[in-house]
Order: structure tokens, then C-alpha cells, then sequence
């Protein structure tokens, strides 16, 4: 067995890198930059929580693992769960280097009426971490260590690419979704990531959107990509195909449920009443988006099933996310509701299904972002702060925001498809794809 050429880059490309970083100095304390704030300003509980809240975040991309791992044909169960695994092992490095700082550095971007607006981080302000500090950020972190704020933002573009691989699962080389995946995080991820969060970043700062924990920087940006995957690949060879294992997909879900919680309510980045919002308002959400979806599926003629009500809890908790800090729970629970029927409606409409978006990714974490982004825009809380509440600009600029991610998200990911197929072709062989990916790929395969 000959070793390509394309995986003896890749390994001297990571001895580089593990090399490199010994040259880095983790300089972490910048007392005279005014930057940082005193050790003093560390609130316990704050530092307590957010530790909590990453490991909850980091348990979701296993979990999307199971999720994804148990609707596949059992052919490529293992591929379909490495695809999402991965990314702890791939972003994490790729964060530490360059991806912090593109979504968290000091803003590149331009100036209007001497207001600075960035759409992208400099890369050079947290090469390798340096510069995180253990102190609190004066603008990004102020109760937390800066480097507990970078670890746990990093745990959202884990799973970022990892939702996309739903809608390319049972034909893509495993070699080339790597290569995607850092094209991805480092082109698509961390702008969206920088303009909705930074301070400074052009969506947050010029349009206002509401995005308290991730809806239109990871839920739409993944589903559009998903969406641009699916028509780059084009179909399998036999689409049809009974999900795997419906335990891992109820295991998935649950998993994806628990961590949730991190990822919203750790989204306060504080342990305090918003925070506690968050935690209400998603778990209802999920719990009346799935309610709605077996219900909705029923009146349809389908039957009741496990597969649709575990994916009628994600799209729940997609949904909400946007806006889980900035409703209530009695508002959430129509959130869930309506959003689960258009996500089915989606799922079910004849034209989408008509391209093989394996596990319907677009229809759920694509649509799920939108509704979200939309209807937080409707309901968020505070004076002008929605449609609701005399926010009319507010929701124009979300509505004008939600067409640029889309399209920036799309047409921007269907050219990394495209870059990507022509250094390493994206899609294995007829041969490889009906012996399956787990054997074809990675020489495993599970004995049920």
C-alpha cells in the first residue's frame, strides 16, 4: 500500500505546527495595555460556570456524532461519525493558531464617519494564544479569564463544520473534507463569527443583530454550506436507505440536548439571570418542537416515530438559540412550535428533496437558523429592541443581515467546494461508495 503524497503534507504540515508552537511565547499578562482588567475583577461562580459550560458544548460534537452516526446506512456509520469527531481534533488546532484571532482579534474592516466597522480579526493578535491572557478582557470576557473566554468560544467552531457533514454523508473523501473544513472555519466561520460578536464587528455594531448564541453564525452559515455541499457532491448512487441505528440517534439527541444547555445559557458568559433564561427558554423550545413535529407528521398520514421526534427536538433547539437570552419561556414555546413546522414543511417540500442533502441538514439547521434570527427579531425584549417592542430598524437590519449570511454563506462555501475539488477531488469512487466509507475509507467496519 502506497502513502499519497497528499498525506505526507498532511503530517509534515501538523509536525510544523507542533514544532512551531514551541517558538511562541504564551506572554499572559499585560498589566500597562489597558486590554486586560486586574485578577480582582474574576468573579468564582462566572469562571465555575463557563468550565461548565465548555465541557457541556465540546459533549455536542460526540453527540452530533451519534446523531448523524445512527441515520446513515450501516455501511457508513463509522465514516459518518469520524466526519463530526474529527473536528474536536482539527479545529481545536486551527483555533489555537489562527482562528481566534480571526474571529476575536482586532478588527480589519473600514471606517464610516469615525465608526470602525470589522469584518474579519487580525491574525496576528493571538497567534498560538499568545497574548490570551488569565486575566479578564476589558471588553470580551470582564468576569472571566480571557483564556477560558477563547476555549470556550473555540468548542462553537467545532461543531460549526461538523453539522455540515450531514448533507455529503455516505460520498465524500474523508482526505478533502479536512481540507474543507479549514477552508471553511477560516473563510466563512470566523467573519460570520467576527461581525456578530466582536464589539467592533459590522453586523453587531452597524446592523444590530441578535445572535446570543450562535443561530446565524454557526446554524445558518452550516446549512447553507450544507446546502452548497450537497449540489457540489450531487446525489449518492442509491439515496434510499434505512437509518443504521435508532438508539444513536435518540443516544445523539439527548447528548445534543444536555449540552445545549452550555452552549445557550453558557452564552451569558456569566452565571446569572440570563443565564437561567436561556436554560428555560431551550429546553422548552426543543420540548414543543418536538411535540409539534410527531403531532404535525401525524395529520400528514406519517407515522409517530423516534427519528422524527428526536429531529423535530434539534430543530427546536436550533431555533431558539438566537434568541434564547432575550425571550421568554412562554414566547419560546411558539418558537419551537412554528419553527418545527416550517422545518418540516422543508424537509417534506418535493423541489428540496430533489437534491440529496443526506440528513436534511438545510432543512433543519439551515431553516432552524432562519426562523430563529427572524423571530428573535420579533420578540427579543427591551425597548425598540424587536418588532414587538417598537423595534421596527431592528428588524428591517435583521431581516437585510439574514440575506447577506445567507448569501455570503452559500455562494462563498460553494466556491471553497469548488477549490477543494480541484486540489483533492471531493467525491470517492463509484467502487468505494458502494463497499461503503467505512471500509473503503478507513478499512473498519461495525459487526452488527
Amino acid at each position: 500500500m502506497t502513502v499519497g503524497l497528499k498525506w505526507i503534507v498532511a503530517f509534515s504540515l501538523i509536525t510544523l505546527i507542533a514544532v512551531g508552537g514551541l517558538f511562541w511565547s504564551p506572554i499572559v499578562d499585560f498589566p500597562n495595555t489597558g486590554e486586560f482588567l486586574s485578577e480582582d475583577k474574576i468573579v468564582g461562580a462566572d469562571v465555575a460556570w463557563i468550565l461548565a459550560a465548555a465541557g457541556l458544548v465540546l459533549l455536542m460534537t460526540p453527540g452530533l456524532s451519534f446523531f448523524y452516526g445512527g441515520m446513515v446506512g450501516k455501511k457508513n456509520v463509522i465514516s459518518t461519525m469520524l466526519q463530526s469527531f474529527i473536528a474536536l481534533g482539527v479545529i481545536s488546532i486551527l483555533w489555537v493558531i489562527v482562528g481566534f484571532s480571526l474571529s476575536f482579534g482586532d478588527s480589519i474592516g473600514f471606517t464610516v464617519d469615525g465608526e470602525h466597522y470589522g469584518i474579519i480579526g487580525n491574525p496576528l493578535s493571538y497567534p498560538f494564544f499568545s497574548r490570551v491572557s488569565v486575566l479578564p478582557h476589558k471588553t470580551m470576557a470582564s468576569t472571566i479569564p480571557f483564556i477560558l473566554f477563547a476555549l470556550f468560544q473555540m468548542k462553537f467552531a467545532v461543531i460549526t463544520p461538523a453539522l455540515i457533514t450531514g448533507s455529503f454523508a455516505e460520498r465524500v473523501r474523508f482526505i478533502s473534507y479536512l481540507l474543507f473544513m479549514v477552508l471553511f472555519s477560516i473563510f466563512i466561520y470566523t467573519p460570520l463569527c467576527h461581525m456578530v460578536w466582536h464589539p467592533d464587528g459590522l453586523l453587531n455594531k452597524y446592523f444590530g443583530v441578535k445572535d446570543f448564541a450562535g443561530g446565524t453564525v454557526v446554524h445558518m452559515s452550516a446549512g447553507f454550506a450544507a446546502l452548497a455541499g450537497a449540489i457540489t457532491l450531487g446525489n449518492r448512487k442509491n439515496p434510499h436507505h434505512k437509518p443504521s441505528n435508532i438508539p444513536f440517534v435518540l443516544l445523539g439527541t439527548g447528548m445534543l440536548w444536555f449540552g445545549w444547555f452550555g452552549f445557550n445559557a453558557g452564552s451569558a458568559l456569566s452565571a446569572n439571570a440570563t443565564a437561567a433564561t436561556a436554560f428555560g427558554t431551550t429546553t422548552i423550545a426543543s420540548a414543543s418542537a418536538m411535540m409539534t413535529w410527531i403531532f404535525f407528521d401525524r395529520i400528514n398520514k406519517r407515522k409517530i416515530s423516534a427519528l422524527g421526534a428526536c429531529i423535530g427536538a434539534v430543530v427546536g433547539l436550533v431555533a431558539i438559540t438566537p434568541g434564547c437570552g432575550f425571550v421568554s419561556v412562554s414566547e419560546s414555546l411558539f418558537i419551537g412550535f412554528i419553527s418545527a413546522i416550517v422545518s418540516n414543511l422543508m424537509l417534506n417540500w418535493k423541489a428540496l428533496q430533489k437534491i440529496d442533502d443526506t440528513l436534511d441538514v438545510f432543512a433543519c439547521h439551515g431553516v432552524g437558523g432562519i426562523m430563529g434570527m427572524i423571530l428573535t427579531a420579533v420578540f427579543a425584549h427591551g425597548e425598540n429592541a424587536s418588532l414587538l417592542h417598537g423595534g421596527w430598524g431592528v428588524f428591517s437590519h435583521h431581516i437585510m443581515a439574514l440575506v447577506l449570511v445567507s448569501l455570503f454563506a452559500f455562494f462563498g462555501s460553494l466556491a471553497l467546494y469548488k477549490i477543494t475539488d480541484s486540489i483533492i477531488t471531493l467525491r470517492v469512487s463509484e467502487e468505494s461508495e458502494n463497499i461503503g466509507l467505512d471500509l473503503s475509507q478507513h478499512g473498519e467496519e461495525i459487526h452488527w
